[in-house]
């Protein structure tokens, strides 16, 4: 018995070969041929869904990388940690680890990415800062220790993945969480 191919079914599979091809080895250094071969696909089929390769890395970055809007924050009053580890838990980022070592990798030599990078760090930030604004409301004056607390953790959730896979070692959001509510107290 023979499947019938839905259209929508090749170009998700065409996006899945190059998201784990990109991640492994990197945009610049994997071909469209291996691609199609990864994604069981005819080569030509690329071309059809993405008229250029880097159409393929554009659509991964703007389909598979994103803040979900709308997600109200869970905030502690007066525990900044329990606040940020809520915020870690339930942050709606749609960005696989895979997809995050190819922002890193990829946002030096693409401006699209380098965008987008900085779109999702912007928001993680702003979140961040509004959870400790919400659980330290008496801390609103002190700005600028805010926005270093935000962005440094929003750091974190973001490279996480990189730094496990360069150093070995998972990073526990619930202690970075700690260690800044003590920078904070």
């Amino acid at each position: 018995m023979v499947r019938a191919v839905v259209i929508g079914d090749a170009r998700t599979r065409i996006l899945d070969a190059a998201e784990e091809l990109f991640a492994g080895g990197g945009y610049e250094a994997t071909p469209t041929a291996v691609i199609a071969r990864l994604a069981k696909v005819p080569k030509g089929l690329i071309f059809h869904y993405f008229p250029r390769k880097i159409d393929v890395l554009v659509a991964l970055v703007d389909e598979r990388t994103l803040v979900e809007e709308g997600r109200e924050v869970d905030a502690v009053p007066g525990d900044p940690a329990r606040t940020l580890s809520r915020l870690a838990r339930g942050l709606p980022l749609r960005a696989s680890p895979a997809m995050r070592r190819i922002l890193f990798r990829e946002a030096d030599t693409h401006g699209s990415v380098k965008e987008r990078l900085g779109r999702l760090n912007g928001e993680l930030i702003r979140r961040a800062r509004f959870a400790l604004e919400l659980a330290l409301p008496g801390a609103r004056g002190d700005a600028a220790r805010l926005e270093v607390a935000a962005a440094t953790f929003a750091a974190v959730l973001l490279y996480q993945e990189n730094l496990c896979q360069l150093t070995g070692h998972q990073i526990d959001p619930d202690a970075v969480a700690e260690l800044i509510a003590h920078s904070l107290l």
